[in-house]
Order: C-alpha cells, then structure tokens, then sequence
C-alpha cells in the first residue's frame, strides 16, 4: 500500500519474475506491476485488479487501507486479464458494488467471466461522471489503447489520471513512483511498450491526447495499470507518446540478418561499414539469437533496416519470419530499407525480403544484393558500397 495522495493509495502487486506476455510474444526482462488504486471518499472505488495470480497479494494490500466489503465502485478500465484476473475474487467480497465499464468493457468482462450474472453493472462513456463524495470520478474513452474496450478514468479534485495501458510500461519496482526508480531503465521500459504494443495505433494516440488537451484537465499524476507512476513531470510521457506516435526516427540502420554459414553474416559486417562511412550509426542482429522485443524497439528508433538471409529452399530462414509478421502488423511509418544474402543454388531470399519490405510499407531504396557462396574480397567491397549508397540515400530522407 502506498499513497498517492491524501486518500488515494496504490494497492497493486509486483511481478518480479515474469519474463515473457501476450503467450510468450513480448519479452519482459524487466519484470511488471499490475498496478490497482483505492480512492477513498463517501464512496470506495478500487481502479481496476491485478492479475489472478496475484489475488492475495492484492487483497491483503486492499485490506491495509478499507475493509474490501465497504467498496462500492469497481472500475474496470481494460478487462484483459492482466488487469481484471482478481475481479471475481474480490466481487466475493464486496458482491453489492457497482462494476463501472465502458460500453465495449461490459462485453469483454462479461465474456471473460462467466457464471456472474448477479454482477451490477455501470456502462459509462466519454463525459460521463460519477460523484463519490468531495469529488467525481470521470471517464474518457480510448477505444484501441490498446483494446476496444479501454478508457481513462480521471479523479477531479486530486487531478489524477488513471490511464490503465496507456503511459505505463514492464518495469517492477519497490518504488512505484518516477523519480524514486533509475529513469533511464523506465524510459527504455516505455519505448519498447509503445514500439512493441501500441504503434499500430499512433494515430488514434494522437486522436486521444488532442482530445484530453481540449479537455483541459488538469494532471499532477498519471498512474498507469504497469510500471511506474508518473508524478515527477507526468507530461514528459505524453510528450513522448507524441513524438513516438509521428513516427519520428534516428538517423541510424538495423540489420537483422541470419546465415547458415557464415556469409550472409560477412555481408552484414560489410554494409555496416559501408553504412558507418555515409556517417550513420547501426547496429546488427541476428534473427536466431536476438531477443525479437528489443530489436523492434531498435527497429522503432531507426529509419533505416536492412533485410539479410540465406537462401533455403527457395525461401528465407525462418527465423526471420517472426520479424516479418511484426513489421506487417506494426504498420511502423518513414521506414526505408532494402534486403541482401547468399546462396548456393536458386538465391531467391534477397528478393522475397524486398517483396515483405514493401507489403510493410518500407520504401526500399536499394535493389536486392545477392552473392554465391563465400564473398570474395571484390564481393565485400561491393557490400561496402551497398551500405554506403544505402546510407546515403537515407540521408537524404531527412
């Protein structure tokens, strides 16, 4: 338990040891908090649960500030598990409370949760209030931030902005506050979340934080559903998510590559000199090794990425494959790149990472570099150049 304000108290739970989300398909090497708040007025209101998991963590520290049966609004901001596990549990103990959710949330809870018809239920859209007490609690909608059935809930009086996924990040902490943790390691947490969640969605982040600023509330603190809580300068995170949401890149090269033998990775090592002499930076992974969250992330951040694989049957190595559906289903923008590779036989891999290039809407700015076999010193020159010319030319993007 812990105070955010006179009367509104954190009462989450730390997941130190979780190391992988969404079935094992984004990497958390940095633990997670399922972050739930308490606000106590006339009327007790618990701001979402924590994963199911975690349930007698969470109610104990519930426990450490009310008496869970006096809780009469339960507000569901986001009813992926993560955040709603605990609902049925606690609903034990206070069965007569009221479940606030968006017109998408009641659907989503109640699917989730079966065999709880007895639940009440508050549907509530942007604009909506609801008086506890000294204050109101109102919400805004944010449909696709990054489920349909997602809102805000904002704490009038105290100017808290409950955000749930939005604004948070994979990061566990003693300290739940911003400027009590290494902010460096927070704002790496924070990149990779948006990179790796909610960048398909960009447009409609802007959409929403247009809208709050027309809203004209006022926030001391942004206390998201993971991570820390945002209390020193809470806006520096929406101005990020404003940048991050144009597309705004570094002027820096990924080069994800895998090889059977050895020379698709000297070709890699080639172009990313020939990169660093049209004086941009990069860095190289390989696809087999490579922690794939991290690399999005690197891919997020860069403008340029270079494709590289072997061919095998016909194709590319499979492990590249993983990238490919991430970058199609990221829609990341201002992207440019361009694919290379060796083969033995039918060469057909440089060609097929182009054609995945441009389905992902990367503007290639080079023709495929293919070469047989093992790179002879002439053919290492050519990826030098290939970098260079590469290099250049996204340059001039800018």
């Amino acid at each position: 338990m812990r105070e955010l304000k006179k009367d509104v108290y954190w009462v989450g739970g730390i997941d130190w040891i979780v190391r992988a989300f969404h079935g094992g398909e984004l990497s958390t090497h940095r633990g997670s908090t399922y972050n739930s708040y308490i606000i106590k007025d006339k009327k007790t209101v618990l701001i979402d649960t924590v994963k199911e998991k975690l349930t007698d963590e969470f109610l104990q520290n519930i426990k450490e500030v009310v008496d869970p049966s006096t809780i009469d609004y339960v507000v569901v901001n986001h009813a992926e598990p993560d955040h709603s596990g605990a609902l049925p549990h606690i609903m034990k103990y206070c069965p007569n409370a009221t479940i606030v959710v968006s017109k998408k949330g009641l659907e989503t809870t109640k699917k989730h949760y079966h065999g709880n018809e007895s639940w009440n239920f508050k549907v509530v859209g942007t604009g909506d209030k609801i008086n506890i007490g000294e204050n109101d609690i109102n919400f805004v909608e944010a449909s696709m931030l990054h489920w349909p059935d997602s809102m805000f809930t904002y704490l009038n009086g105290k100017d808290i902005l409950f955000s749930n996924d939005a604004f948070g990040q994979h990061y566990a902490s003693s300290d739940i506050f911003n400027d009590m943790v290494d902010e460096d390691e927070v704002w790496q947490e924070s990149l990779k979340y948006y990179a790796n969640i909610l960048t398909p969605f960009s447009k409609l982040v802007t959409k929403k934080i247009e809208e709050l600023q027309e809203m004209n509330l006022p926030i001391d603190i942004i206390a998201p559903a993971h991570g820390v809580i945002w209390r020193k300068n809470p806006m520096g995170i929406v101005q990020k998510y404003c940048e991050w949401a144009k597309g705004n890149s570094e002027k820096s090269v990924v080069i994800l590559y895998n090889s059977m033998y050895g020379a698709t990775h000297k070709m890699a090592d080639y172009i990313g000199r020939g990169i660093a002499e049209a004086g941009l930076s990069y860095k190289i992974y390989n696809s087999a090794t490579a922690d794939k969250n991290d690399v999005i992330t690197e891919i997020f951040k860069s403008r340029g990425i270079l494709l590289g694989s072997s061919t095998i049957n016909n194709g590319i190595l499979t492990t590249l494959s993983q990238y490919i559906d991430e970058l199609m289903g990221l829609k990341f923008i201002n992207k440019v790149g361009a694919s290379f590779g060796s083969y033995g036989w039918s060469g057909e891999s440089p060609k097929i990472l182009k054609e995945h290039l441009e389905k992902a809407k990367v503007k290639v700015l080079e023709e495929p570099l293919s070469i047989k076999y093992t790179p002879t010193e002439e053919e290492l020159q050519q990826c030098v150049q290939f970098g260079k010319s590469f290099g250049e030319k996204l340059l001039k993007e800018f």
